[in-house]
């Protein structure tokens, strides 16, 4: 049986993930254990991908800050 991938690098990619494995499970194509395991796995991986976009927006937050500082001079 060749090795099945899901693709979860991004919110949009785990709903497809997730709503794949719902329909696999509907259509008794896959265990509901296996399923729980895979869900489980899903939502780390969706509060891993949100705290790297909130990391990014804080990065950048940061970055106008420091600019407008220098551009105007430290409180």
């Amino acid at each position: 049986m060749p090795k099945k991938r899901l693709k979860m690098t991004n919110s949009r990619e785990v709903r497809r993930a997730v709503n794949r494995v719902a329909n696999m499970v509907l259509n008794g194509e896959l265990e509901p254990k296996a399923a729980n395991a895979i869900l489980y796995a899903a939502n780390v991986t969706l509060g891993a991908i949100r705290v790297d976009e909130q990391q990014a927006k804080l990065d950048e937050l940061e970055a106008v800050v420091r600019e407008i500082e220098d551009a105007h001079g430290r409180y």
